[in-house]
């Protein structure tokens, strides 16, 4: 029986071009990680597994309260590849339709996108979707189960072998906001002016 769609959270990484963990940023007084966490949670999925790596035991702290299944990445350091291998794993087969995917670093995403992702996903021939955003396909995406299965993640490919396949017709969801993620001290400064961060102390 298939249990709808499932979503993992990508908060593993070291943010060393930022000098701060990025999953503690916090968005009017939420951390980033809690909210991706929550936001997985508002789009419906029937579970939620969020990978950790860089200072875990330190972070595991920001989703009490909050029924996800916490998901150590050991080989971290390898890439987003790493994480996703290691969600695909804890997966499985069970029956679920789709994965959502989504990060913890773009502090303009809303559950809305998700909730129209989702849907286009619903509505594409390859079952999937992609956010667009700066010219590419990227995350938060939505992917259907037998690819999200046979993929081969490594390094930092993440999901756009998938993504780049040309035969596939996947769905798009315009998101120009979610073009800036949270990788260096200039794009926190950006979010804080925009007000999608709160000042750091």
């Amino acid at each position: 029986m298939s249990m709808g769609f499932v979503a993992v959270v990508l908060a593993a990484g070291g943010s060393t071009r930022l000098g701060r963990p990025k999953q503690l940023l916090r968005r009017d007084g939420e951390t980033l990680l809690r909210r991706s966490a929550r936001l997985a949670h508002a789009s419906g999925a029937s579970r939620v597994l969020v990978a950790l790596g860089a200072e875990a035991a330190h972070l595991r702290g920001e989703l009490q309260g909050i029924a996800v299944e916490i998901v150590e990445v050991a080989d971290w350091p390898q890439g987003l590849g790493a994480s996703l291998a290691r969600l695909q794993a804890t997966l499985g087969e069970a029956g679920y339709r789709r994965v959502l995917v989504l990060g913890c670093d773009q502090p303009a995403l809303g559950v809305s996108h998700l909730a129209q992702l989702l849907d286009a996903a619903e509505h594409a021939p390859a079952g999937g979707a992609f956010s667009a955003y700066a010219g590419v396909r990227g995350l938060p995406a939505v992917v259907a189960a037998e690819d999200w299965r046979q993929a081969r993640f490594a390094g930092d490919e993440g999901l756009r072998t998938i993504a780049r396949d040309p035969a596939r017709a996947f769905g798009h969801v315009p998101a120009p906001d979610l073009a800036l993620d949270i990788d260096t001290p200039a794009d926190l400064a950006a979010a804080v002016s925009l007000g999608w961060l709160d000042r750091p102390d």
